[in-house]
């Protein structure tokens, strides 16, 4: 069992569940978060002033699959969020030790679906 945890432009978001779609993974949270890496933002004025901003908006996807599922979330993501420009986002992946579906009290792979 795996988690998978995808940080990804804005714009990215509906060709990445397109594509999850795709490779029959239907199952996410996404939640809208602010980052900063490579990019180092941009300056803005407002009133008078010059402000940095260096927390910019970024969507953080977050999947739980069995592990068969693994490779195709990643591919999948990696497909639908590519536009091969600094900012596209990073995929990290951890080992889940223990999942149990609350509904149903479901534990391990069937919990997850």
């Amino acid at each position: 069992m795996k988690k998978i945890e995808a940080i990804i432009q804005p714009e990215a978001l509906e060709s990445v569940k397109q594509e999850l779609y795709a490779a029959n993974i239907h199952k996410m949270t996404v939640s809208k978060v602010r980052g900063c890496g490579q990019q180092k933002g941009y300056t803005e004025h407002y009133r008078g002033k010059v402000i940095n901003v260096n927390l910019l908006d970024k969507i953080k996807v977050e999947i739980f699959v069995n592990t068969e599922f693994e490779q195709s979330a990643i591919d999948a993501i990696v497909l639908g969020a590519r536009s091969g420009n600094i900012g596209d986002g990073k995929i990290v992946v951890t080992d889940i030790s223990r999942c149990v579906r609350i509904r149903t009290g479901q534990e391990g792979t069937e919990a997850i679906g």
